[in-house]
């Protein structure tokens, strides 16, 4: 069997704000195309952990890479190499569709004399050419959805980062999201996604849990069931919840 390639690598990550710490020597790995869940309660660490992968920010101390390249000395690399999507969609609202393609292309820098094509072939793809000069702030919130990871991936990066992605919308809507979710990591785009919602974390290959800044569990959803007695992950997450130091204040 090929030994699968690790797109990201994680050894004894901590990062401390004064005496806080809000990462505590967390270890992991990310495989290419690999679907990978990086959950917790509110406080628990993984925001912070993501913007140090992400490229955004210093870790006070670990081993760590991020497609290939250095988070300590490579940053501007990991974030060319990168997509990523928020909660919010990251799009402008006051900007048409097409206008939103385009300057997310140049940020993530497509060349300026391909950015028109990616933009069209994006459009067509979607079926939104009829939208191209729509205001993003009128587009239904599914669609919204689908252009905003759609465009986190124009540029065909090796990681997608999705930050609680499918916040606030419908459940139909929310499957057919991971969808295209599923598309991309056939394609071996490798998806590095936060969610609330514990049915999302069944769709994942892995799933890391944090709580109090440590890594609780990691495993796949099915092992982390048996390994925990659980019927879902929601029964999963509850338990080890339950053992945090919020929890027991």
């Amino acid at each position: 069997m090929a030994e699968k390639e690790i797109v990201i690598s994680v050894k004894n990550l901590v990062k401390k704000f004064g005496a806080f710490e809000a990462n505590k020597n967390l270890s992991f790995h990310v495989n290419k195309g690999e679907i990978f869940g990086f959950l917790g309660a509110n406080g628990a660490g993984k925001t912070t952990a993501m913007k140090i992968l992400c490229g955004l920010s210093a870790p006070t101390s670990g081993e760590i890479s991020v497609a290939g390249y250095d988070v300590y000395a490579q940053r501007e690399k990991i974030k060319r190499n990168i997509g990523y999507m928020s909660q919010k969609f990251s799009l402008y609202e006051d900007l048409t569709v097409m206008e939103n393609i385009r300057f997310y292309a140049g940020i993530y820098g497509i060349k300026k004399n391909l950015i028109k094509t990616k933009a069209l072939e994006l459009l067509e793809k979607l079926h939104f050419l009829e939208m191209a000069n729509t205001l993003i702030g009128s587009v239904p919130l599914g669609w919204k959805q689908k252009l905003a990871f759609s465009i986190a991936i124009i540029h065909k990066p090796e990681i997608v980062f999705l930050d609680e992605p499918t916040g606030g919308v419908d459940p139909v809507t929310r499957r057919q999201f991971w969808d295209l979710i599923y598309d991309a990591s056939n394609r071996g785009i490798t998806v590095f996604v936060t969610t609330h919602y514990m049915d999302e974390a069944e769709y994942c290959d892995r799933v890391c849990i944090m709580v109090d800044g440590r890594i609780d569990a990691l495993d796949s959803p099915d092992n982390l069931k048996m390994q925990f007695n659980a019927a879902n992950m929601d029964e999963v997450f509850i338990k080890l919840a339950r053992n945090s130091d919020y929890e027991k204040v």
